[in-house]
This record gives structure tokens, sequence and C-alpha cells, in this order.
């Protein structure tokens, strides 16, 4: 999962069976498409093995993206993504789970697209959802990329 700490907007999200750097790039490559392959961005991830693997820091530099490291046992710097994630649980996700991993998907893709980015109050946007905070402050995608 990919956000964009302006307005905390998921950017790029994939799904899979196996988590591996080929889905962590999937996520990246939704991210970079969606905020009109921006120059010069700073990515910040966790040290987990996806995300220092030799590919996923190989379409890093493809993209003209720099890394930046949580450093270890330090939860706080990826604390929006795991609000996010706590956010997902408390709100969407039934208690007993998905019958399979299509129905996860597609309810993983519908709370980004059609709850969240949308219509989710951030406080950090002052209230509003990540999508009207972009508005509000009438920033394209390419411009919005460009501050994070």
């Amino acid at each position: 999962m990919v956000i964009d700490l302006y307005a905390r907007r998921i950017v790029g999200f994939a799904t899979s069976k196996s988590p591996d750097s080929e889905l962590t790039k999937k996520a990246l490559r939704m991210a970079y498409e969606s905020r009109r392959k921006p120059k010069r961005i700073l990515f910040h991830s966790d040290q987990g093995c996806h995300y220092t693997s030799k590919a996923y820091r190989q379409c890093l530099w493809h993209f003209g993206m720099r890394q930046s490291l949580s450093r270890r046992g330090n939860c706080w710097d990826n604390s929006p993504v795991e609000r996010f994630f706590r956010s997902f649980k408390t709100e969407w996700m039934p208690k007993s789970g998905y019958v399979s991993f299509n129905e996860g998907a597609q309810a993983i893709t519908q709370y980004i697209n059609q709850y969240y980015n949308r219509y989710r109050p951030h406080a950090n946007n002052g209230g509003l959802s990540p999508i009207m905070a972009e508005e509000k402050f009438g920033l394209t995608s390419k411009e919005v990329a460009s501050f994070s």
C-alpha cells in the first residue's frame, strides 16, 4: 500500500496470495501512474525485506524516487499505514474474515476507492476526506505528488 501523506490518500495498492517484492512493486507502480509519473519523490517505508530487495530498489530508481527507511523498532515512522489497516479492520472487514481471497480483494478495493479516499474524514485534513482535501486546495495529482 502506498499513501500520499499530503492528504492521506491511498494512491497505490495491490493484493496477492503471496507477499513478495512483486506485490510491493505493483503497488508502487500504481502509485506512480496514478500521480502521473512524478519526479523527485521521497518514498518512505519500513525495513521489511520487500522494501529492501534489489528488485524493489531498482523499481524506485527507475521511477526516479529516493528511498527513506524507518529505523529498526520505530513503529511511529510508519504510523499512517498502520492506522489505515486499523481503520480497515474495524470499519469494514467482517469479524469472521472473508470467505475467499477474491472476496477480500474486492472488499479492499471497494473500501479504498469508494469509502476511504472519497468519504472517510481525517483529522490531518481538518475533517475532510483525502480527495476533498486535495480538491479544497485546488491541487492536481502531479502537484500533490511533488509536495510529498
